[in-house]
């Protein structure tokens, strides 16, 4: 099965508006998007999407108008926000990802100001329409399902911008915290290119920024700016296709690093933690350090713009000092989950292709145990009827 793939082309940069005018252009329905805020879409909130022009290129402007609020710039701490996420129609996966997105937004903010995450006031981003391009972007992406999000570099602008906080240089410090381990550049257009919803989100989403990949184009949308620009069209486009390539390269970034005086015990919480930051393995192994000392060697892999993150949980939660890091490429297999009825009950199986052929099948090993517990038996017999009935079909 092909595996759907989403491009974002940021040679404008990207603002939370402009994500969602390039997944609406791109086919998400904008009554179903209504439908997903639910009543975060509130009467006083005007929410279109039509298209205009910008630098002759059509594309779509996603406009949210509060008629309540003129200003469109209250203060709002996090728990406010968490509130109106939880009373919108987004699925539960949905919910918790946003919740994510803004706790990462205050944490950054906390960090700027040095003050506590429940005393942060999210300015410009704290407004409604701020709230429902970030929301509704947590549901535009999931109503595409892509397999794999991935972007080019940013186009981040520069100059200065005016903000709650007084006139900062581009791009703002949120914005730049938010865009650790991203990689950025300008074209010297004096203009704000890539906001904090637009840092937010794609440092939050997409896996590897780069080249546009081998591709199988199904759908190009082109959300609009709320200015024209000089030098090129303000518009963020989304291309929407399946990968060429059945095999899944992509890019890595392996963290390592020794300790030999800290805690056994903290070696548990820790790896919970840096899994819960975004890593997609850690593990450790004994070594024998300087001064004949025995040690362990902590080692964690992730996708690159998960970096900055779990450097926080390292150096926070650890004794290290200092850590190595490297970028790599990985291959991975096209993974899927199957039930198989077995004698105990049913078994999910994990399947791995490649260009289409099943490489490997293994039943899921909870499974198996949960069955051998509740039916007392051994957890080999579980596992060799699970295999068994596998083969048996297939």
């Amino acid at each position: 099965m092909a595996r759907r793939v989403l491009y974002f082309d940021c040679f404008s940069g990207a603002a939370g508006d402009m994500v969602l005018g390039a997944l609406i252009d791109a086919g998400l329905p904008l009554d179903e998007l209504k439908r997903a805020l639910g009543s975060l879409a509130v009467d006083q909130l005007e929410i279109t999407a039509e298209r205009v022009l910008r630098g002759g290129l059509s594309a779509t402007k996603f406009r949210v108008v509060d008629h309540h609020d003129p200003a469109g710039h209250p203060h709002r701490h996090l728990s406010g926000i968490l509130k109106l996420i939880d009373r919108s129609d987004l699925s539960p996966a949905a919910k918790a990802r946003a919740g994510v997105l803004f706790r990462r937004l205050a944490e950054v903010e906390a960090a700027i100001h040095q003050m506590p995450i429940e005393r942060v006031h999210l300015h410009e981003v704290g407004a409604l329409d701020s709230i429902v391009d970030i929301v509704g972007a947590v549901h535009g992406l999931e109503w595409f399902g892509a397999d794999r999000i991935l972007a080019s570099p940013l186009n981040v602008g520069g100059g200065t911008v005016k903000t709650a906080h007084g006139v900062l240089p581009v791009p703002a410090p949120a914005t730049l915290r938010l865009l650790e381990g991203v990689p950025i550049y300008s074209t010297g257009v004096n203009e704000e290119l890539v906001t904090p919803t637009g840092a937010l989100l794609l440092a939050e989403y997409v896996e590897t920024f780069g080249q546009l990949p081998p591709m199988l184009t199904r759908a190009v949308g082109y959300g609009a700016g709320d200015r024209d620009l000089t030098d090129r069209p303000n518009v963020l486009r989304v291309v929407v296709g399946e990968e060429a390539d059945t095999t899944a390269t992509q890019r890595a970034v392996v963290i390592e690093f020794e300790l030999d005086d800290m805690n056994p015990q903290l070696f548990g919480p820790l790896m919970d933690q840096l899994y819960e930051a975004g890593a997609l393995e850690v593990f450790y192994a004994p070594v024998q350090m300087k001064k004949n000392r025995p040690g362990i060697l902590v080692t964690v892999i992730a996708a690159p713009a998960a970096r900055e993150r779990l450097h926080g949980v390292i150096f926070r939660e650890t004794t290290t000092i200092g850590v190595r890091f490297h970028e790599m490429e990985r291959e991975c297999l096209e993974r899927e989950c199957v039930p198989v009825q077995t004698p105990y009950g049913e078994v999910r199986f994990k399947l791995a292709r490649r260009g289409g052929a099943i490489v490997n099948a293994s039943p899921e090993f909870d499974d198996c145990a949960r069955i051998a517990k509740e039916k007392g038996v051994s957890l080999k017999d579980v596992q060799a009827s699970a295999m068994k009935a596998y083969l048996d079909v297939h």
